[in-house]
C-alpha cells in the first residue's frame, strides 16, 4: 500500500515502484474515480452516513496496480439527516482543501468533502498544491486561480501541466475540468453530490475504452460504443450541471480546444 501526495510529485510511503516512475492519464483517472467511488460510499451506502472531513491527496492509499482507498477518518463525522442539513462542528482539515461554508461558519456538509475532493482533482490537472505561495501572485491559491480558468474554454490550456508532454485527450481533460469545476463552486447547494461524480467520471473513461470500431468474425466493422457513450456522459452531465454557476461547461465545444502538454508525476519514496 503506498501513500499519495498530489504536488508536482507523486509520493509513496513505501514500495517497489522506485524512482522517476510517470503515471499516465489513464492511471490518474483510476485514482480520481476510484478516490470518488469511496467517498460516494461514505456518503450515501454506509450506514450511517460518514462526512470523511479531512480528504486530501494524502488520504488516498494506492496498492501495487494503483487501486486507490480513501484512509485517514481520525476526523470523520457521522452526516446528519438530510441532503442540507450540516453539522456545527470546530473547523478541522487541511489549509487549501477546507470548503469555504466550513472554514467560514463551522457548518459541515456532506457537500464539505465533495469540494475538498475537486481540490484534489484539480491537483491532478495541473500539478500544484492546494496553497503554493511560490507561484506567480494571483495563483497562490489554487482553487481561487483555477475557477475563473475552468468556466472559459479558451483558457483551459493555461491549467495543464506542461510535464505530461501532451499524452492526454483533451475532450477528456475538458470534461474532467468541468466535473472538477462543480465539485469546487462556491455554494455548497451547486455542487454534485459524489454519485453523480463518480458516473460523470465513469462516462470520461468509457468514452476513451470504445474510441476504436471493433471487427466481428465477418471482418465487418461493429458499430463502437462512442456515440452510445457520449450520450449516456451527456445525460448525466445535463443532470449534474443544469443549474448553477458551472452549468453552461456540459456544453464544451471540445473540438476547439488546443491539445498542450498536461501532467507528468515522478514517484519517489514517502515519509
Amino acid at each position: 500500500m503506498h501513500r499519495l501526495y498530489v504536488v508536482v510529485t507523486f509520493s509513496y510511503a513505501s514500495g517497489p515502484l522506485g524512482l522517476n516512475c510517470p503515471l499516465d492519464w489513464d492511471t490518474r483517472m483510476k485514482i480520481a474515480l476510484d478516490a470518488a467511488k469511496g467517498l460516494a460510499y461514505l456518503h450515501e451506502d454506509s450506514q450511517p452516513s460518514v462526512i470523511h472531513r479531512d480528504f486530501k491527496a494524502s488520504n488516498i492509499l494506492l496498492e501495487n496496480n494503483f487501486n486507490a482507498k480513501v484512509a485517514d477518518f481520525g476526523l470523520a463525522k457521522q452526516a446528519p439527516e438530510g441532503r442540507g442539513n450540516h453539522l456545527s462542528t470546530r473547523v478541522m482539515g487541511t489549509f487549501g482543501y477546507v470548503a469555504p461554508e466550513y472554514a467560514m461558519t463551522g457548518h459541515l456538509l456532506v457537500k464539505s468533502d465533495v469540494y475538498s475532493y475537486g481540490v484534489v482533482l484539480l491537483e491532478l490537472l495541473t500539478g500544484r498544491k492546494p496553497v503554493d505561495m511560490s507561484q506567480p501572485s494571483g495563483q497562490e491559491n489554487l482553487v481561487t486561480w483555477t475557477r475563473p480558468v475552468l468556466r472559459d474554454k479558451d483558457r483551459l490550456d493555461e491549467l495543464v501541466d506542461s510535464r505530461l508532454e501532451g499524452k492526454y485527450p483533451k475532450e477528456d481533460f475538458a470534461r474532467v475540468c468541468t466535473i472538477a469545476a462543480a465539485c469546487v463552486a462556491p455554494e455548497a447547494s451547486q455542487r454534485p453530490t459524489m454519485g453523480e461524480v463518480v458516473q460523470s467520471l465513469k462516462m470520461v473513461q468509457r468514452v476513451v475504452e470504445y474510441q476504436e470500431p471493433v471487427l466481428n468474425a465477418s471482418n465487418k466493422a461493429r458499430p463502437n460504443r462512442r456515440q452510445s457513450s457520449a450520450t449516456m456522459e451527456s445525460e448525466v452531465s445535463s443532470s449534474m450541471f443544469s443549474s448553477g454557476p458551472y452549468s453552461g461547461l456540459s456544453a464544451f465545444d471540445h473540438e476547439n480546444i488546443t491539445r498542450t502538454n498536461v501532467f507528468s508525476e515522478d514517484l519517489h519514496e514517502g515519509r
